[in-house]
């Protein structure tokens, strides 16, 4: 997509309209990001793939980074190349971030250089659950490569479009034990604390960020408190997003 006069891509845009006019959406949202600051030790946080910087309206202080600039995005960067110091954050935080990233393990890399031991990873992520990767392969613009290799060697490509995605990366990176091991021996800085299956039916009646929305926002709350009563044995299949915390040790 082309950007507008003042510089902002007309995705962006978008996103802040829909952002605004829909309240179920900000309801979602605020429980996600409680969610992950939640997660997070004592500190400063880092957001990553800040966007349009809804964030904010949850926790003012956090530090919005974006490869693309908006207002309320703080500093304007590369998730791989991160432009601050060793050890200076308590937590790094994304939402729908990872998949867009074009090298996953660079990006755990350099997060775990700027966390403090001890700080955390937390990242809520498509999940390619038994019900919704049908939704996700069927009914979503971005792909879903279930044979990509997140661990490959990737060329940088310097004319990439940030929002080009493969939604499977987070599944294919934390899902299993033995994908979670081997990120823990790429990078043994890293510890992966939890995987929780997240979001079965309150995120996609919502139609996240497209205009419509099944859901009122009178009745997210008491969906989301449903859904904490599900059991984890069905989560795992019902789930359309996934909530990993990876530690700095």
């Amino acid at each position: 997509m082309t950007n507008s006069a003042d510089g902002l891509n007309q995705r962006q845009i978008i996103h802040r309209e829909v952002w605004e006019t829909k309240k179920a959406l900000r309801l979602l949202y605020r429980d996600y990001h409680r969610q992950l600051f939640e997660s997070c030790p004592e500190g400063a946080v880092l957001d990553i793939g800040g966007g349009t910087a809804h964030i904010k309206e949850t926790r003012s202080d956090v530090v919005s980074v974006d490869i693309l600039s908006f207002p309320g995005i703080d500093v304007v960067a590369d998730a791989h190349r991160l432009p601050f110091g060793n050890g200076l954050f308590a937590g790094v935080v994304m939402l729908d971030v990872l998949h867009h990233l074009e090298r996953p393990i660079e990006f755990l890399k350099e997060a775990s250089r700027v966390l403090k031991p001890g700080g955390r990873l937390v990242m809520i992520e498509p999940a390619m659950t038994t019900l919704a990767r049908r939704f996700y392969d069927r009914y979503h613009e971005e792909p879903v490569d279930m044979n990509a290799d997140p661990f490959a060697s990737v060329a940088i490509n310097p004319d990439r479009d940030p929002f080009d995605a493969n939604q499977a990366i987070p599944t294919l990176l934390f899902a299993t034990a033995p994908a979670r091991r081997r990120v823990e021996e790429t990078i043994p800085s890293l510890r992966v604390r939890s995987v929780d299956w997240h979001s079965l039916f309150a995120y996609p009646m919502s139609g996240g960020f497209q205009k419509w929305s099944l859901i009122p926002a009178a009745l997210v709350s008491p969906t989301l408190a449903f859904e904490n009563l599900v059991p984890a044995i069905l989560r795992k299949h019902l789930a359309f997003r996934m909530m990993v915390i990876v530690e700095r040790i």
